[in-house]
């Protein structure tokens, strides 16, 4: 019977269409740049696109890319017992491995090509009429050239000479060359530039999260640390630091302000990292708030609580029953993916442990109460463990920026809706003072390290201190689980230095070696570049 029905079927079919209907479907619905970009809402979808796109550094899966810049670093390990992430360089992090593709890719497959087609259709003289004035077209086209920026430098630091694409691709192309990591910086340098000149210095409430002035410069000060201009880096953040759009925020703010807290934590309280909150620190924002313009991801919400929070689920008793409830506390579920390494939990503070602002109760949690009413131990403090399950993956101290309320009220995939700060002033100084530093002015570094030591409430550091290692120290304390670690390393050419010095797990340090200060080439885009070959780098 189902043969017989299967037959009459494709005789319906075919007799209901002729040869030239069924070949020749002309779509009535089609995505091309002809049919989007018709008009400026063209062009804004697509920017969207781009910062929906970004985003999937962290939402597109949960063990790579954002949560591999700070796994197997000087801060931060794997604390799942079972997972390799970053546990031996050697193994983990070779051209056939995940490790080395994922970000590549994502670089190559989703930022550049819509940052390009945006920027080249934006400048044709034929698409001119779609814009209202010159000023409209160019910020639409500084935006784009942030993300071909930003999308060139993560590649730039993470893997040196890389294959610069500066146009939109619409045949396959399979004849690459790797540009030098200097020209690449050239390039990311031009576009901030303009970005900077066309971007707007603030937006409304209903456009939080877009690229503005303040982003370029930001950014465009690393660029010119990366090239060597480190005068040119200084004005660039001077501009940023100088706008009197920004300030550090040193007053309680926001949603929390009249509970228990400090200025630092109020940056990272779900709902105050935008400016119409009252938070004048933050220069660029992720959007993660449900139901909001451009807000989201691929996955659902803000993974950051999922990869940082212990796997306090698990965690039992000295009774052997659970001890955490996670609709308690805004528990959400995290597993453990990073942990901070003893280094940050401890060394980092030694010298100004209790006045430090950023190692309060507020803002890392070292305390925990069980809270699970079905414990007979509900209420009392979590006595001291010593097994590697439980001090490794269950339960350990955790940096509380992470902590948020969960995505559309699902307590279990570990995921917040909480919006998600990308770049914010304190960085800039700290970027300022990185380059007063490396043109040997050793007093103006301390005095921006001073601006945002003097926030935190942390004694001042001397000039004479002031070295590499001490800014990115400084970068640990007050930059912890929102710099991409392991890009500013590579960046700097220290991740092997630190990771031999910090890192907690023996096999972390004794497997990482020189060659590892760059990210290798992925085998597959050396396979697919099959006209020239695509050199790899050193090592690998």
């Amino acid at each position: 019977m189902r043969t017989y029905i299967i037959i009459f079927l494709t005789w319906c079919v075919l007799s209901s269409c002729n040869k030239d209907a069924f070949l020749n479907e002309t779509p009535l619905s089609d995505l091309s740049p002809e049919n989007v970009l018709k008009d400026v809402n063209g062009y804004e979808n697509l920017i969207t696109s781009l910062h929906y796109y970004t985003r999937e550094e962290l939402t597109g899966d949960d063990l790579y890319r954002y949560f591999d810049m700070f796994t197997g670093t000087d801060l931060c390990t794997s604390g799942q017992l079972s997972v390799t992430q970053f546990v031996n360089y050697e193994t983990y992090l070779t051209p056939a491995t995940a490790a080395a593709s994922r970000t590549y890719n994502w670089c190559y497959t989703s930022i550049l090509p819509y940052a390009n087609l945006i920027i080249e259709e934006a400048s044709k003289p034929e698409n001119a009429g779609v814009f209202s004035s010159e000023a409209q077209k160019n910020a639409i086209i500084a935006e784009a050239r942030f993300f071909r920026a930003y999308g060139h430098n993560i590649l730039a630091n993470l893997y040196g000479d890389i294959c610069i694409m500066d146009r939109f691709y619409k045949e396959p192309k399979t004849d690459f060359v790797r540009s030098s990591r200097a020209d690449a910086y050239k390039l990311i340098a031009e576009d901030l530039e303009f970005a900077s000149q066309w971007l707007p210095v603030t937006v409304a409430k209903n456009k939080e999260g877009r690229i503005v002035k303040g982003a370029a410069d930001h950014l465009l000060a690393e660029a010119y640390i990366s090239l060597g201009q480190y005068d040119k880096a200084i004005a660039a953040a001077d501009r940023v630091i100088n706008s009197g759009t920004y300030r550090l925020m040193k007053e309680r703010f926001g949603v929390n302000k009249d509970k228990p807290g400090d200025a630092f934590s109020d940056l990272f309280i779900q709902g105050n990292q935008n400016r119409s909150t009252g938070n004048m620190e933050s220069i660029w924002v992720w959007q993660f708030e449900e139901f909001t313009p451009g807000g989201g991801g691929s996955l659902g919400g803000n993974h950051s609580p999922r990869g940082w929070l212990p796997f306090m689920v698990q965690f039992t008793d000295p009774a052997g029953r659970l001890g955490f409830a996670l609709n308690a506390d805004s528990l959400l579920r995290g597993v453990a993916i990073m942990r901070p390494n003893p280094y940050f939990l401890y060394d980092l503070w030694l010298s100004d442990w209790n006045n430090d602002m950023r190692n309060s109760a507020y803002n890392i949690k070292r305390e925990f109460w069980y809270n699970n009413p079905a414990s007979t131990y509900f209420g009392k403090k979590v006595e001291p463990r010593n097994t590697p399950l439980d001090t490794m993956q269950r339960l350990y101290p955790y940096v509380r920026k992470v902590e948020g309320k969960s995505w559309q009220g699902v307590l279990t995939n570990g995921r917040s809706g909480k919006d998600m700060i990308i770049y914010r002033l304190a960085e800039t100084y700290l970027l300022k003072a990185e380059a007063y530093l490396r043109k040997g002015d050793q007093a103006n570094a301390a005095a921006s390290i001073n601006v945002v030591r003097a926030r935190a409430n942390a004694k001042p550091v001397s000039a004479s201190d002031v070295t590499l290692d001490y800014i990115l120290d400084e970068r640990g304390r007050e930059l912890m689980a929102e710099e991409p670690r392991k890009r500013t390393l590579c960046r700097m050419g220290m991740l092997v230095e630190r990771v031999k010095k910090y890192n907690m797990k023996a096999e972390t340090r004794n497997s990482i070696a020189e060659k590892h200060n760059l990210y290798p080439i992925p085998q597959g885009a050396i396979d697919a570049n099959f006209s020239v070959k695509l050199t790899q780098n050193t090592g690998y």
